[in-house]
């Protein structure tokens, strides 16, 4: 099952188009119109779910549980650089993580499935507002993994080459969570620092411990990230500030570590204002699960990579992706894997996903269509039991 030269032309063409008109979070609707037009072409018919999400059933060769193959839709706020003759029309937005790419390889893949019906039915799912980590709950809150029984996803990747797919068994992406530290004290004159308290001052010493939790605090085996990406603080060189705000990031692979991680925030934090005759106030956003691949479906998928690109071209070594994917809320209800298809220019640079620069190779598009349609035929034929 393999992409020929005129569909691979053609998805190009679909991904050229998307990039040169990227739309964010859920405002999606040139994207999913144009998505159930290209599916129009197959005879396959889309149907709105959750807003701007296209979703389509295809009949298997029996009926029974269903195979769901996910592709995100959403571009990002980034005004972009690579030069190309199909760059962004729209300013401050831009395809900067190839979710063009998986849009086409979904697409791809359903002209695929309709010429070689697969075993059971399959769900494509076309998925909007990836990068905000909304849309694949709103998904199934709207019943998108209603009989589902193994959920599969992917990601352009330009850390491997073309004709590379990298399949691992465990963790693959991070759980991400965010957090907010507010320190607030009675402000004053700098002059006069006995007579108030000063957050700043507060705020260097929290910055100082909570880089130490990841290092005395968290097992050295343990991949985990604590970032502060934010701070802001004072009005004039004179005036002892009222309030200092501190933003960051927590990540981890492991559920127990995560915990962790926001335990010790809290905890770090807690010690800082009566230390300082400030007050402390934290807030933790939870962002996304990690994705944490298990065996079942991982050897599904890495069967399906090697009838793709050969057995030669299958990473199976660990990869934990200390960012984030909203795959993993999926992942919480149905089996499932996710992979990356290598996706480097032939030059051999490098180009970055959430970068201005970031631009991947579009044979890629092909393998990753071959890729999905595959591990569709690879799950049916291999699944026994009832989805959930």
């Amino acid at each position: 099952m393999s992409v020929d030269a005129g569909l691979l032309e053609r998805l190009i063409a679909v991904r050229r188009d998307l990039h040169r008109h990227p739309e964010a979070g859920w405002d999606l609707e040139r994207t999913a119109t144009l998505i159930e037009r290209e599916l129009a072409v197959d005879g396959i018919a889309g149907r709105r779910m959750a807003g701007t999400a296209v979703v389509a059933d295809l009949m298997g060769a029996s009926n029974g549980p269903v195979i769901a193959l996910r592709a995100d839709m959403d571009a990002l706020p980034i005004d972009e650089a690579t030069g190309s003759q199909f760059a962004s029309a729209v300013p401050g937005l831009m395809h900067a993580c190839g979710h063009d790419g998986h849009v086409s390889a979904l697409l791809g893949a359903a002209a695929l499935l309709r010429r070689n019906p697969p075993p059971l039915p399959v769900r494509l799912l076309f998925q909007p507002a990836e990068e905000t980590a909304e849309g694949a709950t709103a998904l199934i809150a709207a019943g998108a993994l209603d009989g589902v029984a193994y959920a599969f996803g992917l990601h352009l990747d330009t850390g491997y080459g073309v004709g590379e797919i990298a399949v691992p068994e465990g963790p693959v992406n991070a759980s991400t969570d965010e957090f907010t530290i507010l320190i607030t004290g009675p402000g004053g004159h700098a002059a006069r620092p006995h007579e108030s308290a000063d957050p700043i001052v507060a705020m260097g010493f929290l910055l100082a411990q909570l880089q130490s939790i990841v290092a005395r605090t968290v097992p050295p085996h343990e991949p985990a990230v604590l970032t502060v990406g934010r701070v802001e603080a004072g009005v004039a060189a004179n005036v002892l500030a009222e309030r200092a705000r501190l933003d960051g990031t927590l990540r981890a692979v492991a559920p127990d570590v995560r915990r962790l991680l926001i335990e010790s925030v809290h905890a770090v934090a807690s010690g800082v204002g009566p230390a300082h005759r400030v007050d402390v106030a934290v807030t933790i956003r939870p962002g996304t699960p990690a994705i944490v691949n298990r065996p079942r479906p991982t050897a599904i998928a890495r069967s399906a990579a090697a009838e793709v690109v050969g057995t030669n071209g299958v990473r199976t070594a660990p990869l934990r992706n200390m960012g984030g994917e909203d795959f993993g809320f999926y992942l919480e209800h149905v089996e499932g894997a996710f992979v990356r298809i290598g996706a480097r220019l032939e030059d051999g640079i490098v180009r970055r996903a959430h970068s201005s620069g970031f631009d991947f190779d579009e044979r890629a598009l092909g393998i990753a269509a071959a890729y999905l349609a595959r591990v569709a035929h690879a799950a049916g034929q291999g699944h026994d039991g009832p989805g959930r």
